[in-house]
């Protein structure tokens, strides 16, 4: 709960990573869930629809039953746990609560639902990131998005005095190789699912780590037709590197002013995984399977001044980016070639914003084109050299030794 609060001091929010499907793997401790929660077997093999959502994700970890609408009991080990710790009579009244309220049959999925978003009710989380979406029967997302929704104006009503704002629950999926050139629907092979249309206002784009090795131009250009056509009203969220994807964008790191031009600018909502900003190594000798991924923090090297380059250009982009919903969910539009300027447009309702960006630009003295976009007589404010520029016969002019401009309207 401090954390929460503090964090929406800061104006962030939080966001939950859950699980729906099973409960975790059996050990001495955790036992198997009695046959009417789980199944068991068999493994999935995920060669269509029912070998990925009908199965067990791998081997020891008991997939809950989420498709079905069968009544359970609660298993005695969680009853005998609650009355151990003197919480039993609270728990089972909550439930009753729960279950009297929406008129649910006590089926798996509806008491893990209850369980999950007391979490939204009780704290004020601000979303879901929701793991191992395919796993699950579909319905069982648009289910915990509506409890969750319930919860969240739950919470805010009872602390109106720390509500952000009134943007709504917010989930996003992690439907493992969901590409963004897909569109609505993840396709099984024998079906394809909208999951958009189960709760998810945006899924993990898995296609940008792909993407990345194409021109700026080319990239941006694509996210933005399908952003604003096949996905129009959704999202995807892009990432470069992540905690469980083994085959990374710049594995290496010797690109990360690059990766981050292309996360931090590509249309779409931004994933930046820590070490990202840092060049965090990722090739850890010794290391099995992902654990590599997931490597210390490399505070130790936030010293040396290709680290502290590096971090800078990452945090002069993000908090561009984050001053500028242009940038994620504008219209994008070139504006030259060469060298590289495009713009970014945003409206809603009476709000406006306008940036122009220029990549791949020379050191030293040089002209971006804006004519079109920002007329002559226009003040502009470079954020990426903290420079003031007039707009005259179409272009600005810029004399510093970097090759990334950032334009915003002067204040």
């Amino acid at each position: 709960e401090i954390m929460v609060r503090k964090a929406h001091d800061k104006g962030i929010r939080i966001l939950m990573d859950v699980v729906l499907n099973h409960t975790g793997p059996v050990t001495e401790k955790d036992p198997v869930w009695p046959a009417e929660w789980v199944i068991t077997e068999p493994k999935c093999t995920f060669e269509n629809y029912e070998t990925t959502t009908a199965c067990t994700l791998v081997e020891n970890l008991p997939d809950i039953r989420t498709a079905v609408d069968t009544p359970v009991d609660l298993p005695d080990t969680l009853l005998a746990k609650w009355k151990e710790e003197g919480r039993l009579s609270m728990e089972l009244d909550e439930l009753q609560l729960f279950f009297d309220r929406t008129g649910y049959p006590r089926a798996p999925r509806f008491y893990i639902i209850k369980w999950l978003t007391d979490y939204v009710n009780d704290l004020g989380i601000d979303g879901f990131r929701v793991d191992t979406v395919k796993h699950a029967d579909e319905k069982a997302w648009a289910e915990l998005y509506k409890e969750a929704s319930y919860a969240f104006d739950n919470w805010k009503k009872k602390h109106q005095d720390r509500v952000l704002d009134d943007t709504p629950f917010y989930m996003v999926g992690e439907v493992y190789n969901y590409g963004i050139s897909g569109g609505r629907e993840f396709d099984f092979g024998d079906k394809k699912v909208d999951y958009f249309a189960h709760g998810f206002n945006s899924l993990i784009n898995f296609e940008l780590k792909t993407d990345a090795q194409k021109s700026y131009e080319q990239i941006f250009k694509k996210y933005n037709s399908l952003l604003h056509s096949k996905l129009k009203g959704a999202s995807v969220i892009n990432y470069l590197t992540s905690h469980d994807d083994g085959s990374p964008f710049d594995k290496e790191r010797k690109k990360p002013f690059y990766s981050a031009n292309v996360l931090l600018l590509t249309p779409g909502t931004s994933q930046v995984y820590y070490g990202d900003e840092t060049a965090r190594d990722l090739t850890v000798e010794g290391t099995v399977g992902d654990a590599t991924l997931r490597s210390f923090m490399n505070w130790n090297e936030l010293d040396s001044l290709n680290t502290r380059e590096v971090l800078s250009h990452w945090q002069k982009l993000g908090k561009f980016r984050n001053r500028h919903p242009a940038i994620g969910a504008g219209r994008h539009k070139r504006l030259a070639k060469k060298p590289y300027v495009f713009s970014r447009t945003y409206t809603d309702g009476d709000y406006k914003d306008k940036v122009v960006v220029g990549l791949d630009l020379p050191k030293g003295k040089k002209s971006l084109w804006v004519k079109g976009f920002f007329g002559d007589g226009t003040q502009l404010y470079d954020t990426y050299s903290e420079t003031t520029v007039e707009v005259k016969k179409g272009s600005v002019t810029l004399d510093n030794p970097y090759s990334v401009a950032l334009l915003e309207l002067a204040k």
